[in-house]
């Protein structure tokens, strides 16, 4: 690996819950700093029609490389002065099979916004962290993080063994293609994307450092598959247990439930550090480490160091709303915080942390005051109609309009709509006939523990607090 290596890597969390600030503060501290990457072209996008407050967008288009591109999404977004309140944002186009030239553009600048802004005022390592199964954005938005200078790449939610081979090929300006799964389709489909495309006259490519690739896993099989299948270099591995908030690995054999409806993990799911630590590489665990004596533990375990997410989602630097973060915080403190590992809720299948506040995607009467519609799309399953073409279907929208894509309407049971739901939690959602759009909130199962890092008198702590406690 080219940087010093972290004890302590900061999650890459929800929709810019890990955003550029939190990055930033937590790679001056020497620490990892992660932006997550995920729908970043609809959050820029948005921050722009807001009247790009600070003018932090604007700074770092000031730095981009093809100083064209960046004009034109200025021209497409930004609105001096924030678009009227009450007013919907302009529509952005869905992700495709064969992503347009917008749609790349958009996700090319607003990665490299994101991580730029990370890396300001400081020389030290930021990483971005990336959903494997949101597929069709990747290699635009990669190649807009590599553009940028980031040194990690973090994968999860998915087995991304073809993610080394695009991180090789962008890094040296060469076309890239990743395979995006149908269903129905006996093979996967190519996603192509030639950064030759998006020269500009007069520009000279910069050089680029190819950063590390850190996957994340559940298991130690999964990371011996990767060492063996991976088409190019694994620089380490995130070893996540299915504590750890967001999306978690499906307990592995038939799913059983526990008296509450929550998935059953068993010894199966526990990784086998011993068999981690004999691969060689460096290794971080995941999911409830967040505290000195687990961040030893871990240590002393061949570990070198941890991931730690809810305490600084739960930061004053995170991007969750303030009202959202502060009304968390009161019920940690109050004893009442409760996370639930919900089987259905995500799009994905992939079992998802909810956190419980009343108002949000928690409650069933929020859920269901809303209408379900499917208008941002990052979460779509793409399939294999008929006539051969590939259409797009999400088992959070409607039960008719899922079937009538030939998908099984017993799928969309218990399904929420994590898209908007995760943009409601920063506030970037467009205004609704039925009224807000409810959040959806995801935390560890140590939500409860973050009440080291604060007191009852002084609620409020920073990314340095949690840093400075768990190095004690």
């Amino acid at each position: 690996m080219k940087t010093q290596l972290p004890k302590i890597i900061q999650g890459g969390m929800g929709v810019a819950v890990s955003n550029w600030s939190l990055a930033q503060a937590v790679s001056k501290l020497g620490q990892l700093g992660t932006v997550s990457g995920t729908a970043l072209n609809l959050v820029v996008a948005r921050r722009l029609q807001c009247g790009d407050p600070g003018g932090h967008i604007r700074r770092a288009l000031n730095s981009f490389a093809f100083p064209k591109m960046a004009q034109r999404i200025l021209d497409n977004y930004f609105i001096p002065g924030g678009k009227k309140l009450g007013t919907p944002f302009k529509a952005i186009a869905k992700p495709l099979l064969k992503g347009s030239r917008a749609f790349n553009e958009l996700c090319i600048v607003s990665n490299f916004v994101e991580v730029f802004l990370a890396r300001e005022g400081h020389k030290n390592a930021v990483a971005i962290n990336y959903l494997e199964k949101i597929q069709l954005p990747h290699l635009p938005s990669l190649y807009g993080a590599i553009l940028a200078g980031a040194s990690f790449v973090v994968v999860g939610a998915g087995i991304a063994t073809e993610m080394p081979a695009a991180i090789e090929a962008l890094t040296n300006h060469r076309p890239a293609t990743y395979p995006i799964r149908v269903n129905g389709s006996p093979t996967a489909i190519d996603f192509e994307f030639n950064p030759a495309d998006y020269l500009e006259d007069g520009v000279d490519l910069p050089t680029l450092t190819k950063p590390s690739f850190l996957p994340i896993v559940s298991s130690d099989s999964l990371a011996t598959m990767f060492m063996r299948r991976a088409k190019g270099q694994v620089d380490g591995f995130i070893v996540e247990a299915p504590t750890a908030g967001g999306h978690n690995a499906p307990p592995r054999g038939a799913l059983q439930l526990d008296a509450n409806g929550e998935p059953l993990y068993g010894p199966k799911d526990i990784a086998n550090l011993e068999k981690i630590r004999a691969l060689g590489l460096p290794f971080w665990l995941g999911g409830g480490y967040a505290s000195p004596a687990k961040l030893a533990a871990a240590l002393a375990a061949g570990a070198t160091g941890i991931q730690a997410g809810t305490p600084f989602a739960l930061c004053t630097d995170s991007g969750l709303l303030p009202e959202l973060r502060q009304a968390l915080m009161q019920q940690a403190l109050n004893g009442t915080g409760r996370v639930v590992t919900d089987h259905l809720a995500s799009p994905t299948g992939f079992p998802f942390k909810v956190a419980q506040l009343p108002g949000s995607l928690s409650e069933e009467a929020a859920w269901m005051q809303r209408i379900r519609v499917c208008d941002l799309g990052y979460l779509r399953e793409a399939y294999l109609c008929a006539d051969g073409t590939v259409g797009f279907r999400c088992p959070a929208e409607t039960a008719e309009a899922y079937a009538a894509k030939g998908g099984d309407p017993a799928e969309t049971t218990g399904r929420k709509c994590v898209c908007n739901g995760l943009m409601a939690a920063i506030g970037l959602t467009d205004p609704r006939p039925w009224g807000a759009e409810p959040p959806l909130l995801t935390l560890g199962d140590a939500y409860a523990e973050v009440t080291q890092f604060c007191t009852n008198n002084s609620p409020d702590f920073s990314a340095a607090d949690v840093i400075n406690t768990l190095l004690a």
